[in-house]
């Protein structure tokens, strides 16, 4: 385990102004990690890390998150070569959600379905008044 520690039990001030690091982590101790395209801003893929994932995070600059379906720590792109390099890392107001600004290795893609981002759907409604998904980025990098 990392030696990176974290602040605890902030009061509301402190945590929506102030300066210690504080993150909070859900009853399942994982907080939301949303990656973003470091140039364009555009969302590429969100994902959850634990305390363990966000510390080698910090301490490594490569986006690490915690893979809830296989229930271990994911180094993003040891295995695909897609390494996302965390050029800026932000937390939202009540430090429970986490946005990194990433510069992508290998192909550039983020999504397993090797697309660079996992929202490449719309969802909008028709004209029976159900929901469908419309694919609006069909482009794979690499």
């Amino acid at each position: 385990m990392s030696e990176t520690r974290f602040g605890q039990n902030l009061d509301k001030s402190t945590q929506e102004e102030g300066e210690i690091f504080a993150p909070r982590f859900n009853a399942e101790g994982l907080i939301t990690a949303v990656a973003v395209d470091a140039d364009t801003k555009r969302v590429l893929m969100v994902a959850h890390m634990n305390a363990e994932a966000l510390a080698k995070t910090l301490e490594t600059g490569e986006a690490h998150y915690w893979s809830r379906s296989r229930n271990e720590l994911w180094h993003k792109g040891a295995t695909s070569g897609q390494i996302q390099r965390v050029e800026e890392m932000r937390v939202d107001c009540d430090q429970d959600a986490i946005e990194m600004r990433v510069r992508v290795s290998g192909d550039g893609n983020c999504c397993h379905t090797g697309r660079r981002s996992c929202f490449y759907r719309r969802v909008s409604m028709d004209q029976n008044g159900e929901a469908r998904l419309t694919k609006t980025d069909m482009a794979f990098t690499g």
